[in-house]
């Protein structure tokens, strides 16, 4: 068996933060940091316990299980296949890869092209296909991301955001602004919802299989091993991310002199690097975002490649790269606002329950693996998520909404809480009574002997 050393899984946890930092991880910080405004430190830690400390868990959960859908199998084979499908296409070619992207473009190339080709449907389409044919490039080894992304790409990028960071030092943006509303009270759990918007819980359960693979890869056989790898290396790329998004957190909620009215984070970072640094303040920011979204890009293609070649083998992994790239090109030229517009009510819906999940899968030892404590948990979680993701799709919820309304901590989009703990305690009280009916039904030998 094979070993690796600490630099090795060092350079595991560089790949998995790269992997992670994306264009959500670029965006929201800052607009959450501008929106808390002194109130950011409360916002941060709900922030980074939803998009850090869950996807670490989701990491763990994976390591333990080995991939996603033998993680989903122990609900139903069926829940199994459709939540692991819609998960790979949801983080795949129909929404975070075409929004990596978008955001590529709109944040790191629009801001330096000729005014006549800043609204061109040609910009985008050209950008697009350059753009995922690197990433295609860059996917047909999957091996290869070991060194690409651990060895190359990550390092870049972390010296490009502690550049910008340590020149706000030396060039304060001013004073924190004032909390928006909803961050007063309950900034912490604003923060909270906000960190959802990363879906990185969600990439967890991509992405670590794909670190798994890598590690196997490396000659890494034995399962303990692996896990313990695959932990550490997601630990690793916690801290990363955690201290990343502080930076830019602390950054976005002392811009308010820098910019007035913000509509999102992108827009914030823009106005941040060009106080700090001028017109090459954009050439800067183009690179990061380009380094950010390049390296989710390249992440979630090698393991939607993987999962589809792996129930379609048919087809080959190589092909299969090749046929999400295309997709996302088509999608990508929809643009930005349209790829956000339909990506809340996934969000909403599905979120939810992967937080279940990851949970469960890390307590399975303790309720016996129990499928009936996976169904009734995940059942009554999806009564709440799924309306939640239709009030996003500005459905009518009017009625339901107010019977959910008496939930705690339904207001603060918190509502499935309870209900997913008393599913799981159903759940867990049904599989008892069914394991004790069964025990005490006398067995056709005893019958025999009687």
């Amino acid at each position: 068996m094979t070993e690796l050393s600490k630099k090795e899984t060092f350079v595991f946890g560089l790949m998995l933060f790269a992997l992670f930092f994306g264009a959500g991880n670029l965006i929201f910080p800052p607009a959450v940091g501008y929106a808390a405004g002194s109130s950011v430190w409360q916002a941060m830690v709900g922030f980074l316990i939803t998009s850090v400390g869950l996807p670490i868990l989701g990491v763990a959960a994976i390591a333990k299980s080995g991939d996603l859908q033998s993680l989903t199998n122990r609900v139903h084979p069926g829940f199994g296949f459709v939540f692991t499908l819609i998960t790979y296409l949801a983080l795949g070619p129909f929404l975070v890869i075409p929004r990596a992207g978008s955001v590529a473009f709109e944040m790191g190339t629009v801001p330096l092209l000729p005014e006549p080709l800043r609204t061109s449907g040609w910009s985008l389409l050209t950008y697009s296909v350059i753009y995922f044919v690197i990433s295609y490039w860059l996917c047909l080894n999957p091996s290869k991301l070991f060194e690409r992304i651990g060895k190359i790409l990550t390092p870049i990028l972390l010296v490009m955001i502690i550049i910008v960071f340590i020149q706000s030092l030396f060039h304060p943006l001013g004073d924190y602004g004032v909390p928006a509303e909803g961050y007063v009270q309950y900034a912490a759990f604003k923060g909270g919802i906000d960190g959802y918007s990363t879906m990185d819980a969600l990439s967890a359960l991509l992405l670590g299989s794909v670190v798994v693979s890598a590690i196997r890869k490396r000659g890494v056989t034995n399962t303990q091993k692996l896990s313990a790898i695959t932990i550490k290396a997601g630990l690793i790329a916690g801290v990363c991310l955690a201290i990343i998004y502080m930076m830019i957190g602390y950054l976005g909620s002392t811009s308010h002199s820098v910019i007035e009215g913000a509509a999102n984070g992108g827009q914030i970072l823009t106005a941040i690097v060009l106080f700090l640094f001028g017109k090459w303040g954009t050439v800067l920011l183009g690179i990061v975002f380009l380094l950010a979204c390049l390296t989710t890009s390249v992440g979630l293609l090698a393991a939607c490649g993987e999962y589809f070649h792996s129930i379609m083998p048919q087809i080959s992994y190589n092909k299969w790269i090749g046929i999400l790239c295309v997709v996302s090109v088509a999608v990508t030229n929809l643009g930005l606002d349209q790829i956000i517009s339909f990506s809340a009510p996934i969000v909403s819906a599905i979120y939810p329950l992967t937080i279940v999940l990851i949970i469960l899968a890390l307590l399975h030892r303790m309720f016996h693996g129990h499928s009936a404590v996976y169904i009734g948990s995940l059942l009554a979680t999806s009564l709440i998520s799924t309306v939640d993701g239709l009030k996003q799709a500005n459905f009518e919820m009017g009625a339901v909404e107010r019977l959910y309304s008496h939930l705690p901590w339904y207001t603060a989009g918190l509502g499935w809480v309870v209900p997913a703990i008393a599913g799981a305690i159903i759940g867990y009280l049904w599989a008892f009574a069914r394991k004790e009916s069964q025990d005490s039904q006398p067995t056709e030998a005893t019958e025999a002997i009687e």
